[in-house]
């Protein structure tokens, strides 16, 4: 039987192999996420191969998978040329870092257009510029798992349908999944709170790229309500989203193939007890 993973985004200082993989164990997670380098810059420091070595050595021994969220300065819709180019690099070399430490996944947000006059040019950059990252990977090389963001001002995702022109945009190519954010899309406007709505948003996302492409669940609730187009993530239960539907998640059959994350306010005992929530779920005969 598939294991249903459960598990949050995780400090890395100190270093992943120490400060992650504790607070995994502490938590009691299976799964985890992690920064490769400062999610709010461009800086792309180097690789230190024995502590990569050695937090692959630990996940492994633990049974513990990871994934990486890349920088979120990343836009490939861009309309600045240095923020494009500088985009560009930096998941190139996030792809390369998930490589190095044994991920599953590499999660990077949709993007914006940023001014509604970019919308088209925005899709034909993309297409020329990330196509030729992915041909470039590797059969090791995890995959680039878009997450589409909160539907505000020029999001090139705005409801999940959209997700069908990032794919297009990419050829489909075998290498690009889907990472989805809980809070987001509840903000874009899918009201996952309502009974069977969380089923009934996870069938369309199914619906749309297929199961197999479905790689990550960032298991968050929502300070706002339904088609607030705000990212402003709640612990499970204290937001508008509630329970019920978290429950609704578990269930899912996407819940087996997909780990969830929490992103949620909050830290170890915070996310200990959010992960102990998810199980009794998971555990429910």
């Amino acid at each position: 039987m598939t294991k249903i993973r459960l598990g949050a985004h995780t400090p890395t200082s100190g270093g992943m192999a120490k400060r992650s993989i504790a607070y995994a164990q502490e938590i009691k997670a299976d799964a985890i996420q992690v920064f490769a380098s400062n999610p709010r810059g461009w800086a792309m420091p180097e690789a230190n191969k024995e502590a990569d070595e050695e937090f692959i050595k630990k996940c492994e021994s633990l049974d513990i998978e990871s994934y990486v969220h890349a920088p979120y300065l990343i836009n490939f819709g861009s309309p600045t040329q240095s923020t494009f180019e500088n985009s560009l690099a930096a998941i190139a070399y996030t792809l390369k870092r998930g490589l190095d430490i044994g991920a599953k996944g590499v999660v990077v947000h949709t993007g914006s257009a940023v001014d509604e006059t970019h919308v088209d040019k925005a899709w034909k950059q993309i297409a020329k510029g990330v196509t030729p990252i992915l041909k470039k990977l590797g059969k090791d090389h995890p995959p680039l798992l878009l997450e589409p963001t909160a539907g505000q001002g020029q999001s090139l995702v705005k409801k999940l349908d959209d997700i069908i022109k990032y794919f297009d945009a990419l050829d489909w190519h075998p290498k690009v999944g889907v990472c989805l954010d809980t809070c987001h899309v509840f903000a874009a406007g899918h009201d996952v709170s309502k009974k069977g709505g969380m089923t009934e948003t996870l069938d369309l996302l199914v619906k749309l790229v297929g199961i197999e492409r479905i790689k990550l669940i960032h298991t968050n609730d929502s300070m706002d309500i339904c088609g607030a187009l705000k990212d402003r993530h709640e612990n499970l239960g204290k937001g508008k989203i509630g329970l019920k539907a978290f429950e609704e998640l578990v269930a899912h059959p996407v819940a087996k193939v997909a780990p969830l994350i929490l992103e949620t306010p909050g830290s170890e005992p915070e996310h200990g007890s959010e992960i102990t929530l998810l199980k009794k779920y998971r555990d429910k005969k």
